[in-house]
């Protein structure tokens, strides 16, 4: 057994448990058991979070690597109340491309087990049923391959390793004309233009909305400019006519930003690298140069496209004329903070409509509309944080959206809001404050445009447009309000150590070749709950103390660690960022633990049981 095979600790696997049972098998139910003997990586995700489609994306390649010896198990874990349907689970599986079986856990159940605290989060079972490594956000897979060569290594010695078939069925693909559609564009012809995500391409459609005029991209992941029949897309999403008549697109999955000519059909590439933006990279300069972060929409405003950066939580902006893309509001860390744009703060921004003097953006993951002013101050109108949404109207400080994606500007100077989760279109007045429903029993919602005194909706889960009359009477819905459904984490009052768990891949080291390699940023809703330990520091351990007068709230923890390949005899060591935003619901209880540990990667040895 090698040195780190030795060193490794083994925590024995909790079983698999989900409600809402199995996809992508076949209709065949598994357990721990029936995986034996292969490496199984569980990836703990919810569809609604940006940083779990990162890492479907990442592990698209591992997967296909190590087809015979290893099975991901996608555990869909909800956050929101829409997620916990059983068919919106169905439905996000096809949508994002998701190759392994998924277990459906509604309930948390497995999520519990496995004391997880974050989405995403990746959990290494080695070929014996043991859980041997954890890594909670993105970025992480240059190191879960290597414990699977690790992995192979050890157990195909043990006569431990089975290879073969995984338990992966392909579902039947389902004929319709789009197949969940991102965005739409009314073009100046009359017709549409569409985003057809799932499917990589744009459609164009006749005013009907219905019939096919073209399609441009092969069909097929890929990113390769040129005439509409060769080029290709990654789920694209966005869409805006620029002032030359040519459409921008929102590659949202090639992170990048493509050009459309309408007369020709040709695709061509107008920002970002193909690579998604990482902490630490450049945040303006020439659009080719510079990496983007699943770029969801796009909107002229102020002679400049704006990018909703749903990757890093930011606004960005492409400038046409200099073909320069920079940071226009936004610190990458996810939350609802209003101020100026270098202070703001965004929870995965993904749709935006401009008007002459506001730049309106849905805040999805806050269940928010917010709106940027001239000055480039962020404003929120609906919306109060990452943890409270529903179904309720009336005056805006206390309506409620659910996971908003879309937003368009009405003639009378309101919003409509394509209120994805909750299934509905709303609409937002500034002249009075109020927010109302337009529309109810659309599915999944995700964009909207004007064509006259009707608004066409994209309806994606329904895998059409929609073409409603604006109601001059708002439809009157019964409110609803929610909370995220994780179970707050019991602590003590007072002193909390706080210990984010970071161990360093096999053969990588820290890197402090700059100053520290590491950074942890700890604030909390409300702000009254930290006595002590609110602030940045490098140290990922800390003391914290919590008022006892506060019962009830969220500790809101950023961690960031940077590890190089630790080999003196290479001049240029390949480099890796591991980050993660952490929200724990807490509850102060008497007599509860005074220590909170919070997996970065590697393992607690708390929990080495």
């Amino acid at each position: 057994m090698n040195d780190s095979a030795s060193r490794r600790v083994r925590v024995r696997a909790p079983e698999l448990v989900g409600k809402g049972g199995w996809l992508n098998t076949g209709d065949q139910q598994y357990t721990l058991a029936d995986l034996r003997g292969r490496i199984v990586i569980l990836d703990f995700w919810t569809f609604c979070c940006i940083n779990c489609l990162h890492v479907l994306d990442e592990l698209r390649e591992l997967e296909e690597r190590h087809r015979d010896t290893v099975v991901v198990v996608g555990v869909h874990s909800p956050k929101f109340v829409h997620e916990a349907e059983h068919q919106a689970v169905v439905d996000a599986v096809e949508r994002y491309g998701v190759e392994h079986p998924v277990l459906d856990d509604p309930e948390l159940a497995t999520w519990k087990q496995y004391a997880v605290r974050a989405w995403p989060t990746l959990v290494v079972i080695d070929p014996e049923g043991y859980v041997v490594a954890q890594h909670a956000g993105e970025g992480h897979v240059h190191a879960i391959e290597r414990l699977v060569e690790e992995l192979e290594a050890e157990h195909e010695a043990k006569g431990t390793l089975r290879r073969g078939d995984g338990p992966y069925v392909a579902p039947e693909p389902e004929p319709t004309v789009l197949r969940f559609p991102g965005k739409a564009l009314l073009l100046p012809s009359g017709n549409f233009l569409v985003s057809d995500t799932t499917r990589h391409q744009l459609v164009e459609l006749a005013e009907d909305g219905e019939s096919v005029v073209r399609r441009i991209g092969t069909g097929e992941r890929g990113f390769a400019d040129g005439p509409a029949e060769r080029a290709s897309f990654n789920e694209p999403q966005g869409l805006a006519l620029l002032e030359d008549g040519s459409v921008v697109v929102a590659d949202t999955v090639n992170h990048a930003l493509r050009r459309l000519d309408l007369a020709s059909g040709a695709v061509t590439t107008l920002a970002g690298t193909g690579r998604q933006w990482m902490q630490g990279a450049p945040t303006s300069g020439a659009a080719r140069e510079v990496a983007l972060s699943s770029p969801w929409d796009v909107a002229l405003f102020g002679g400049k496209v704006w990018i909703a950066m749903a990757g890093v939580h930011q606004l960005w902006t492409y400038d046409p004329a200099a073909r320069t893309v920079q940071v226009a509001a936004g610190t990458t860390n996810e939350g609802l903070v209003d101020g100026p744009g270098a202070e703001a703060w965004f929870a995965q921004p993904s749709g935006l409509a401009a008007t002459d003097d506001r730049l309106w953006l849905a805040d999805s993951e806050t269940s928010a509309l917010r709106w940027v002013d001239l000055d480039g101050a962020v404003h929120t109108a609906v919306g109060t944080g990452l943890f409270d949404f529903g179904h309720r109207d009336g005056e805006a400080g206390q309506a409620l959206l659910q996971h908003p994606l879309g937003v368009t500007a009405l003639p009378d100077g309101s919003v409509a809001v394509a209120d994805t989760y909750n299934h509905a279109l709303r609409r937002y007045d500034p002249a009075t404050g109020e927010v109302t429903t337009l529309a109810t029993d659309l599915r999944e919602p995700s964009d909207a445009v004007l064509v006259g005194d009707d608004i066409v909706v994209v309806e994606s889960a329904r895998h059409r447009l929609t073409r409603l009359r604006l109601p001059e009477e708002a439809v009157r819905v019964e409110a609803v309000a929610h909370r995220t459904q994780r179970a707050a984490t019991e602590v003590a009052p007072g002193r909390l150590r706080l210990d984010v768990i970071f161990q360093a891949p096999a053969g990588q080291k820290l890197d402090t070749r700059y100053g520290p390699s590491t950074r942890l940023l700890v604030s909390a809703t409300p702000p009254e709950l930290l006595l002590k330990g609110e602030g940045a520091d490098s140290d990922l351990s800390r003391e914290l103390e919590l008022d006892p007068a506060v019962t009830e709230g969220v500790l809101h923890v950023s961690a960031m660690a940077a590890s190089c390949d630790d080999d003196p005899a290479n001049e240029y060591p390949a480099c890796h960022v591991h980050q993660q935003d952490w929200g724990v619901p807490v509850r102060l209880v008497e007599g509860a633990t005074d220590r909170l540990p919070l997996v970065l990667a590697g393992l607690d040895e708390g929990d080495a049981r």
